[in-house]
C-alpha cells in the first residue's frame, strides 16, 4: 500500500513542482561538487603555481598594458575591415544579379568553414610565394587582413539576416518617395538593420579578440605580442602558470565592459521605441 500510495503521490505532481524538485537536486549535486573540489584540492599548489602575487606584480609591471594594447588594436583594425566588407558581401548575398550572389555565397562559405588558424598560417606563408611582398604596418596589417577575412564572412551573414528583418514596407515606402534603392538601403534599412545586430555583432568582436591570439603564427618581436603570446613567454621564462592566469583576465578586461555596454545600449534602443 505504501508503495502505491507513493507512486500516486508521484503522478500528481504538477510539472511546476517537478521541475522545483529537479532543479533542488541540480542545486544539491553542485554544491557538494564545489566542496568535494575544495575539500580535496592542493591549495598550496594551486597558490603557488596559478596565482603568486609576487610573479603577478611583476608580469603586470612589465610588458602586460603593451600587450593588452597590441590585443586591442589587432582586434578593432580587424573588426572595421571585417564590418567593412561583411557588409559589402551582405549587399551581394542580397543583390539582383546572380554572379554578385555567388561571388559572395562562395567567399561566405569557404572563409566560415577554414579554420582562422589556417589563414594566419597562409598569411604568414605569402612571402614564400611572392617574393618581395610585404605587407604594411606588419604585423598590425598582417593581423588585420586574416582576422578582418575571417570575420567578414561571419558578419555577413548577420547584416543580411538584419537587413531582412527591417519591414519590407518601410523599404518600398522610402521608393515610392522618390529615392533609389541604393539610397532606400543607406538611409532607411541599414541604420535600423544595425540597431538590431547590436548583440550578434558584439559576439563577433568578442570572437575576434579571442582569435587575436593567432597572430604569434606570423611572427612578433616581444614589443608586439599580444596578450597570449606575452603570457607564454613570461610562464616559460618563470617556470609558473600565473603570467597567463594574468593574461587571461586581461581578456576579461577588455570583454567585460564591452558587454556591459553593449546591454546599456540595448536597453536605450528598447527605450526609444
Amino acid at each position: 500500500m505504501s508503495d502505491g500510495s507513493a507512486l500516486r503521490t508521484r503522478r500528481r505532481l504538477s510539472p511546476r513542482r517537478r521541475a522545483q524538485r529537479i532543479r533542488a537536486v541540480q542545486y544539491v549535486v553542485l554544491v557538494v561538487g564545489a566542496v568535494c573540489a575544495a575539500f580535496f584540492a592542493d591549495w598550496p599548489t594551486i597558490g603557488r603555481s596559478f596565482f603568486d602575487p609576487h610573479l603577478i606584480v611583476y608580469t603586470v609591471l612589465h610588458g602586460f598594458a603593451s600587450a593588452l594594447w597590441n590585443t586591442v588594436a589587432y582586434t578593432a583594425g580587424a573588426f572595421v575591415l571585417g564590418l567593412m566588407a561583411g557588409t559589402l558581401l551582405a549587399l551581394m548575398r542580397l543583390s539582383d544579379v546572380a554572379p554578385y550572389r555567388w561571388l559572395a555565397t562562395i567567399y561566405i562559405e569557404f572563409f566560415r568553414g577554414l579554420p582562422a588558424l589556417v589563414v594566419f598560417m597562409a598569411f604568414s606563408l605569402l612571402p614564400l610565394a611572392f617574393s618581395g611582398l610585404t605587407m604594411p604596418w606588419s604585423p598590425y596589417g598582417t593581423a588585420w587582413a586574416a582576422l578582418g577575412i575571417v570575420g567578414s564572412a561571419y558578419m555577413a551573414e548577420t547584416i543580411r539576416a538584419g537587413i531582412q528583418a527591417v519591414p519590407r514596407g518601410q523599404v518600398e515606402a522610402a521608393r515610392s518617395l522618390g529615392m533609389s534603392a541604393a539610397q532606400a538601403m543607406r538611409k532607411i534599412a541599414l541604420p535600423q538593420a544595425f540597431r538590431i545586430m547590436i548583440p550578434p555583432l558584439t559576439n563577433e568582436l568578442i570572437m575576434l579578440i579571442k582569435d587575436s591570439s593567432l597572430v604569434f603564427i606570423v611572427g612578433l618581436s616581444a614589443s608586439n605580442f599580444d596578450l597570449t603570446k606575452f603570457g607564454r613567454a613570461m610562464a616559460n621564462t618563470n617556470v609558473n602558470i600565473t603570467p597567463l592566469v594574468v593574461a587571461g583576465l586581461g581578456y576579461l578586461l577588455i570583454t567585460l565592459p564591452l558587454s556591459i555596454l553593449v546591454r546599456r545600449m540595448e536597453s536605450s534602443t528598447e527605450k526609444g521605441r
